[in-house]
């Protein structure tokens, strides 16, 4: 299936999307981290490269070596049909893998990866920004060396676009992990966070504050108030560290919605990878609805949504990132910006219900449907792999669950307990 890509400029508000999707290989006997994604390009590609173009789609590389990415080559004119394409990409890796007895594993974290002796940073072009992060931050560990998410990309033209989407993401972000968290386990043990791979999203950067901020972005709205308020501060506190300047870019920026300028686009970063491609591109249709209705202003107005300080946000955040859906939330405020008024609901039934609100405005396909219900009704990946482990478990037991898992995402099947 061929990815239709829109090659009009400028986009506008949800006229395109980009989607980046990161996946593991594993060895197919053992499912350890099998680090080659170099020879997996250099096999297609006849050399070793960091991209190539695959039919409206596009694989790449990523800091580490055991990781690699399927995205789409440009913005898509709709997300219909993409998650058909992305697995045509995941069933062609995998054929590729064959020769090297590996196979792609999805999830957010690796569940017994050392991410301290396991790391191995891609070694070819690019490489010196890899080696600047690993001097200044040490790239061991989890929040480097083992976390994989989806990346939805959203267009924007001109300050007042910029404005509207920015409100509506940063309303957004702190809900994401009860539909998408897939991150319990990591250690070979299960984690006091169902999103694991946030909290330690969180904390990677903290040498140096300013990157990654409160993952909710502060409230900017205007290109110049963001140069001045965000990136001027970046580049400044890591400048002492980078004297080169070779990170000083807008991609340093590590909040949980990144603008980019450079593309006119928000990315959005707070998405654990899913079981298989429709699964991601169900919650991502969610998203979409979602962010179209708040910028409709139809349950609350602009003004409201930009009034919202990061650390509120980042407190429910947080909640969610450690309960998933069964987060209480008890911020009054923030569920009326929902058209909601309750004194409190879990992070589950907040986004259940509106799911129920958007389905009678947008069409959502049958298959994402499908994987929303699965969410609603027994949690996001994260929780229902724990459903499927014993309360007490060995590597035995966890093998079974993440080889069960790495087939869901071979054959475009649910995971369910």
């Amino acid at each position: 299936m061929t990815v239709s890509i829109n090659n009009k400029r400028p986009l506008h508000l949800f006229e395109g999307f980009g989607v980046e999707m990161e996946y593991m290989i594993v060895d197919c006997d053992t499912l350890n981290v099998l680090p080659i994604t170099d020879r997996v390009l250099e096999k297609v590609a006849g050399k070793v490269v960091n991209e190539i173009s695959q039919n409206g789609t596009a694989w790449s590389n990523e800091l580490v070596l055991h990781v690699i990415e399927i995205k789409t080559d440009g913005p898509a004119i709709s997300m219909t049909g993409l998650g058909a394409a992305f697995h045509e990409q995941v069933k062609s890796i995998e054929e590729v893998l064959k020769e090297f007895n590996g196979r792609l594993m999805p999830g957010a974290i690796h569940p017994w990866m050392d991410p301290y002796s396991e790391i191995r940073l891609w070694p070819h072009e690019y490489n010196p920004i890899y080696e600047a992060y690993n001097r200044i931050f040490d790239c061991r560990g989890h929040g480097w060396a083992n976390l994989q998410s989806t990346h939805l990309n959203l267009p924007f033209h001109g300050d007042l676009e910029f404005e509207k989407l920015h409100a509506v993401l940063r309303i957004i972000l702190p809900l994401i992990p009860a539909m998408a968290a897939s991150s319990p386990i990591a250690d070979g043990e299960k984690k006091p966070f169902l999103d694991f791979r946030m909290e330690k999203y969180r904390v990677n950067s903290t040498r140096i504050p300013s990157i990654t901020g409160k993952i909710v972005p502060e409230a900017v709205f205007s290109k110049a108030g963001y140069q001045e308020q965000i990136f001027e501060k970046m580049y400044r506190d890591i400048k002492p560290f980078d004297p080169d300047g070779i990170l000083q870019d807008e991609w340093l920026n590590s909040r949980g919605a990144m603008s980019r300028w450079d593309r006119s686009a928000i990315e959005v970063r707070v998405i654990d990878i899913q079981e298989h491609p429709a699964a991601d591109i169900a919650i991502l249709e969610w998203i979409v609805n979602l962010a179209k209705t708040l910028a409709a202003e139809t349950w609350c107005t602009l003004e409201d949504q930009k009034s919202w300080h990061e650390d509120d946000l980042y407190k429910i955040l947080m909640d969610v990132v450690k309960d998933g859906e069964k987060a209480e939330i008890s911020n009054r405020e923030y569920i009326s910006l929902f058209g909601m008024n309750k004194e409190s609901i879990t992070a589950g039934e907040l986004c259940r219900s509106v799911y129920e609100q958007l389905k009678s405005e947008y069409d959502f396909s049958a298959e994402s449907q499908s994987y929303l219900d699965l969410i609603f009704e027994e949690g996001p990946l994260a929780r229902r792999i724990l459903n499927s482990l014993p309360n007490t478990f060995n590597k035995r037991e966890l093998y079974a669950t993440y080889n069960r898992l790495s087939d869901c995402l071979r054959n475009g099947t649910q995971f369910t307990p």
